[in-house]
């Protein structure tokens, strides 16, 4: 199961509508994490959402369910929590954990990670410089979702710096890029 991430308020991107709203390459900055989710194979794609509704053009593919967090504003771990949640519910075992900023992560991307036998995978990317960049999707099974923040403004994070012995660290071969500003989303379009 893939859960995005996708409930914040975009406070750094001043821009005409929130940055999970702004059209990039023709489609919203959310629609391309979707879809790149969905086009992993996954049979279900949760869309965690809290600051505002994702469109439909994120949210129409019939595995795609939309999640409200109505906790958004305490942070990140609010959001992980209710994709966890969402997960129990259709009995998956392991999530695969994106953040909806990140349009540039493709569905082998997903994959690789989903696939790792590990309790926690992480995606590595590559940079232009040789230097490598840890970061989404993230997978997290169930053995490890009791040793996750309830509360405040981060995700696994934390559990993936002092639990080094879990983790599986997975080659990817799409971008970490994340949309914060109007700046980033310039670069893009």
């Amino acid at each position: 199961m893939a859960v995005l991430l996708a409930a914040g308020a975009g406070s750094r991107f001043v821009g005409s509508t929130h940055k999970l709203h702004s059209t990039l390459r023709g489609n919203s900055v959310l629609s391309h994490a979707v879809r790149s989710a969905v086009n992993a194979g996954f049979t279900h794609v949760i869309v965690v959402w809290g600051a505002i509704e994702p469109l439909s053009d994120a949210t129409s593919h019939p595995r795609v369910t939309t999640v409200y967090n109505p906790e958004w504003q305490t942070g990140q771990a609010s959001s992980l929590q209710a994709g966890i949640e969402a997960a129990r519910r259709v009995g998956a075992t392991a999530i695969v954990v994106g953040l909806g900023d990140q349009p540039f992560v493709t569905p082998a991307d997903w994959a690789a990670v989903a696939s790792s036998r590990s309790p926690i995978a992480q995606a590595l990317y590559m940079q232009a410089d040789g230097q490598k960049t840890a970061g989404n999707p993230v997978l997290l099974t169930a053995e490890v979702w009791p040793l996750l923040p309830t509360e405040g403004d981060f995700g696994a994070r934390n559990l993936i710096s002092s639990r080094p012995e879990l983790v599986e660290q997975v080659l990817c071969t799409g971008s970490p890029f994340d949309i914060d500003t109007i700046e980033d989303l310039n670069q893009w379009n």
